[in-house]
């Protein structure tokens, strides 16, 4: 009987079909693309695409890239436990989607990299350049670790399937597409997996619906377990998640994602045109807002048929990642093939992300650590070294989820190593774009002084976990478990997805700085890395106008309050590279366009 706990059933033959389907779908797109684009092996097709891309199929690319396996897995889990606060991070992915579109994508597109660090030298210096490219290597080979490991680790305990055959698998399959077809295979074969992932939390929603007897019933037994409390205008730091954590410190995490992290910046940097770019990120907000909406239905959802037999409370599953798949199971195993769907929905959402991960790693290896100091390279040769590095990341990151296993919740640590790295480069990048005194000094002293800090407190998070005070678990019973011990509970756990034992021994810092909301961790990050590198810069002699590149400062014509008011029409980027390169080849007279969009009458009159 569905919600009474006890075993569920396992996979059937269909099941396995419908997942090892979807998977071969997907690597077939992937290598539909790399024959396509079989006599193009210059790297700037491999790694951009050849800077051709829509807007719409970049914009589901960046969707799918952050919407992993754990969104799937995690998210419904987290709204089971904690409520639907975690729909407010629509808010957050906003005003996110506002910031990168009208001030970084400008900027970046009218740098024309392909790598994001390169503009940390071209503002500062090489070593800070070394420095910010490290830091993203170590940060995304951690994160696709997590991304691998998670879900198949959930999927194994509740399906049967072998857990380390996935996850070399899932592995395999990425470095096949990544390898063979660069970044349109990898954009294309997300596209595809964005719509199994949405077809996943769809079907869970709907026969959850019909069996607890449509959505408002599902809404009545929500609101009485105090799932929809959303708004806690709190202004406590402390607290895990409420409207301020999410809002404020959510967007700056969101914003140190999108804004300057490899895996988005080269996905819109590859489109055809600024416009493009900009109404990709646009599109990629709607994405990620019906995303996050059909995750948390799904929790409530959840809820709603397990609100008197809690799983994780009955010692029905081991962990709440393994919410949703006990669910699945219980729920949709009598339809052959459904609950195949559902994990190809947690195996899509791993596949698109580990694949950006592989791509965007090879590009800032190759941009960041190869062409610097071998610029001699043939065409032939690079694709060789794109397609081995390929290889080598994949492996690395199979390698990594080993590691992952030990890193406590998915979620909570997939975002707090994020905020814990992410937050640091932002502030080096706003304090070189928006503040020309700043100098290489104070600019690499501001970053490191904020890393140790948000590692500091990051990890001391991870090992002394707040309090139920802070995090706030609401109450789960197991009184109408068939074979239930009658008890209720408040969650005596503190990680959101794991369920795990408070030290006995807590430091004085536990109950204070260690129990900072992760959300925080980016905005403290970029916060002190301005200030400080902006005291230190002052200290050593702040950075001389004409020692700065005018290139790496924000221009009005990056800002949308400028631009828009622009009454000239504006030639795309690869009609601008024509005709520059037409005035190069007939012309020595030098002209500056001063980074500003260059129109037609103005080239008319040139």
């Amino acid at each position: 009987m569905v919600g009474t706990g006890g075993e569920v059933a396992t996979f059937s033959v269909w099941d396995y079909v419908v997942f090892a389907g979807t998977i071969l779908a997907a690597a077939g797109i992937g290598l539909f693309q790399a024959i396509r684009t079989r006599k193009e092996t210059s790297s700037d097709e491999f790694l951009l695409g050849g800077r051709q891309m829509t807007a719409v199929p970049v914009a589901m690319s960046l969707t799918a890239s952050f919407m992993s396996g754990i969104t799937v897995i995690g998210t419904p889990a987290e709204v089971y436990r904690f409520g639907a606060a975690f729909w407010l991070f629509t808010f957050s992915y906003a005003i996110m989607s506002a910031i990168t579109a009208e001030i970084f994508v400008p900027f970046f597109y009218r740098l024309g990299i392909t790598s994001a660090y390169e503009y940390l030298e071209m503002r500062f210096s090489r070593p800070i350049r070394i420095i910010g490219t490290s830091m993203y290597v170590v940060q995304t080979v951690l994160y696709t670790g997590l991304v691998i490991y998670a879900p198949a680790l959930a999927l194994n305990q509740i399906t049967g399937l072998n857990l380390w055959g996935v996850l070399v698998a899932t592995g395999a399959v990425c470095i096949l597409y990544c390898t063979l077809g660069g970044l349109k295979a990898v954009i294309w074969t997300d596209v595809f997996q964005m719509v199994i992932m949405l077809s996943g939390f769809v079907a869970v929603i709907a026969r959850g619906a019909v069996l607890q007897g449509g959505l408002t019933k599902v809404w009545e037994d929500v609101r009485q377990g105090g799932r929809l409390d959303v708004f806690d205008f709190d202004p406590d730091p402390l607290k895990r998640h409420t409207f301020w954590t999410i809002v404020v410190g959510g967007s700056i995490m969101w914003v140190s994602i999108y804004s300057i992290n490899q895996s988005q910046v080269q996905r819109y940097i590859s489109c055809k045109s600024l416009a493009h770019a900009k109404m990709a990120l646009y599109v990629n907000m709607v994405g990620l807002w019906v995303t996050v909406s059909l995750a948390v239905v799904s929790g409530l959802v959840m809820y709603s048929i397990y609100r008197n037999c809690d799983p994780l409370s009955n010692d029905d599953i081991s962990t709440s990642d393994q919410l949703l798949p006990y669910l699945v199971m219980d729920i949709l195993a009598e339809y052959p093939g459904i609950p195949g769907l559902f994990v190809a929905a947690a195996y899509s959402g791993t596949l698109s992300t580990v694949s950006s991960s592989i791509n965007a790693l090879v590009a800032v290896t190759v941009e960041d650590f190869i062409f610097p100091v071998c610029r001699d390279l043939t065409d032939r040769q690079v694709s060789w070294l794109n397609m081995g590095l390929s290889v080598f990341y994949g492996a690395v990151c199979i390698g990594m989820a080993g590691v992952a296993s030990a890193m406590g919740g998915v979620l909570q640590a997939a975002l707090s190593i994020f905020g814990m790295i992410s937050g640091p480069l932002l502030g080096l990048y706003l304090l070189g774009m928006f503040f020309p005194t700043s100098n290489s000094v104070g600019g690499l002293v501001g970053m490191i002084c904020s890393l140790a800090l948000t590692l500091w407190v990051g990890i001391g998070g991870q090992l002394y976990p707040p309090t139920a005070e802070k995090t706030n678990p609401l109450p789960l019973t197991t009184v109408g478990c068939l074979n239930s011990q009658n008890y209720s509970t408040t969650a005596p756990w503190t990680s959101p997805v794991t369920h795990t034992t408070l030290p006995d021994v807590r430091p004085a810092l536990a109950d204070s700085w260690y129990s900072l909301s992760y959300l925080y961790f980016a905005l403290m990050g970029a916060l002190i890395t301005i200030v400080l590198g902006l005291l230190v810069s002052m200290a050593t002699g702040g950075c001389k106008q004409e020692d700065v590149n005018p290139d790496a400062l924000v221009k009005k014509s990056d800002l949308i309050c400028f631009s828009c008011f622009s009454k000239s029409q504006e030639l795309d980027v690869t009609e601008k590279d024509r005709t520059l390169m037409f005035i190069e080849a007939n012309s020595s007279v030098l002209m500056d366009f001063d980074g500003k969009s260059v129109s037609v009458e103005k080239i008319t009159k040139l």
